[in-house]
């Protein structure tokens, strides 16, 4: 038999080969699955009316079902609203608190909240400011929804949603090249990355699926039929991070939410930005390859590691070559990448003084206006390195490689760091856009750069802190 197998709601199912292999978790769900208590808001991960939880043996973590891949469920666990109440109609403990503190009004969004505050309820996260980021309600208003959240953190967790960290599925085939809905070949799942490396060397024309996260709105939004595609999310080899002499080694199937984790401590200014990379339900997803292989300019995980030193490890066939990140971008949306080469990991290396700073019209589920990251040492109050490095002041993430002369060698002063603020002028010519304006673009990445120095010097400037 083959196709994929997976938990829904406590119990084995199994999607037949012939199903397409971009059909969305929420489109069958509500289409062929009988489930309609999960609902379809923007269809592009922004409002988290279609969380889920999704369970395999990493944990449980909440994750948007509009742009999650059938073939990204095999041999996982999934619980919607209907499997987060109990087989007997038992409520979870969050239902009960919503009931109790008044937080659903007309309801289209409260299932989104419930899989998310579930989630969070089961892996003990009562970071709820941060895990509810990614749902939002037009009409309840979010602090009974909070105060909900709040008053379920001591409950048990129910038996129902414990027996999932049990489940066995089936080994599937990995599919071939028999024909699925609409015309379209069968997915395409290595499960090591050698077999990857010899399959997209053959197609390099097919589409590597990651997380989704992004190409999953190629499909609702553009309505893009993509074919053939190649899905890593079996790969395990890519998705470990493993602490080397040169520092972290990161797999590119590590998930934003992993990568933070594992940072936390090493890089805390990474850490803190990627705490503002979209919402949990996509930091469940996305990967730290993707985000760098997709190559926007406004990506927020590229200037951090850019700034960081990091390396680009990279294969085709046999073939392994590594660069500098910042030489891997060429261009807009152009990379230093042969065809049938992929990511295979990211070399980050110690950086103590690293920290960034995104600037965006809402502080939680925006994307960046730009996004500036510094890494400057100074030794007996004399700049001895800097690394600067921006997304969304160009085409590509880019240095700042006019300010960084401006500093080294020079001073640990304002005064010094006022003249490579003037220098930044020549490194950048942004654009006006949506986002932002040119001119407050520049602005604004110049005086990140004396926030770096005053932060540094041990003058407060969150702007999380309000002093009187």
């Amino acid at each position: 038999m083959t196709g994929i197998s997976f938990w829904l709601n406590g119990l084995e199912t199994h999607i037949p080969e012939a199903e397409s292999p971009t059909r969305t978790l929420l489109d069958w769900l509500r289409d062929t699955g009988g489930l309609k208590g999960t609902k379809e808001g923007c269809n592009e991960g922004d409002c988290g009316a279609c969380t889920v939880i999704l369970r395999d043996e990493t944990g449980a973590r909440a994750v948007n079902a509009c742009i999650l891949f059938l073939p990204q469920l095999k041999g996982k666990a999934i619980r919607t609203v209907e499997g987060i109440t109990g087989p007997k109609g038992e409520m979870h403990p969050v239902q009960a608190a919503m009931i109790t503190h008044h937080g659903s009004q007309c309801g289209f969004c409260t299932p989104g909240f419930i899989a998310s505050m579930a989630a969070a309820h089961l892996n003990g996260d009562r970071s709820h400011d941060d895990s509810l980021a990614g749902n939002l309600c037009r009409c309840t208003g979010y602090a009974p929804i909070l105060r909900a959240a709040r008053a379920a953190e001591t409950a048990p967790i129910p038996d129902w949603l414990e027996k999932d960290a049990g489940f066995i599925c089936p080994e599937i085939s990995s599919g071939g090249e028999a024909k699925g809905r609409g015309g379209q070949t069968a997915p395409l799942t290595p499960t090591t990355t050698d077999a990857l490396a010899a399959l997209y060397a053959a197609t390099p024309e097919a589409t590597l699926i990651a997380g989704a996260t992004d190409i999953g709105l190629w499909v609702t939004k553009q309505l893009r039929s993509l074919s053939p595609v190649i899905f890593l999310n079996q790969i395990k080899d890519l998705q470990s991070i493993t602490d080397t002499s040169e520092g972290l080694r990161i797999g590119a199937m590590v998930t934003i939410a992993r990568l933070r984790a594992a940072v936390k401590t090493s890089h805390p200014g990474l850490a803190e930005l990627l705490r503002r990379f979209a919402s949990a339900q996509i930091r469940n997803a996305a990967t730290i390859g993707g985000n760098i292989a997709n190559g926007s300019p406004i990506g927020d995980g590229p200037p951090a590691l850019i700034a960081a030193g990091a390396r680009l490890h990279l294969r085709q066939g046999d073939t392994r070559r590594s660069l500098a990140l910042e030489d891997f971008f060429l261009d807009y949306r152009k990379q230093d990448r042969l065809p049938g080469e992929f990511v295979e990991a990211i070399t980050l290396p110690a950086a103590p003084d690293l920290s960034c700073y995104k600037v965006s019209k809402r502080f939680d589920q925006d994307i960046s206006a730009l996004c500036g990251c510094f890494n400057i040492t100074h030794s007996e109050g004399r700049i001895t390195s800097a690394r600067i490095a921006f997304g969304g002041m160009a085409a590509i993430p880019k240095r700042a490689r006019g300010a960084e002369a401006a500093l080294i060698g020079q001073d640990w002063s304002e005064t010094t760091i006022r003249h490579a603020m003037r220098a930044m002028a020549e490194d950048y010519q942004p654009l006006s856009d949506m986002r932002a304006s040119a001119g407050y673009r520049l602005a604004v990445a110049q005086n990140l750069l004396l926030r770096y120095f005053l932060e540094r010097s041990g003058v407060e400037t969150s702007v999380l802190k309000v002093a009187p």
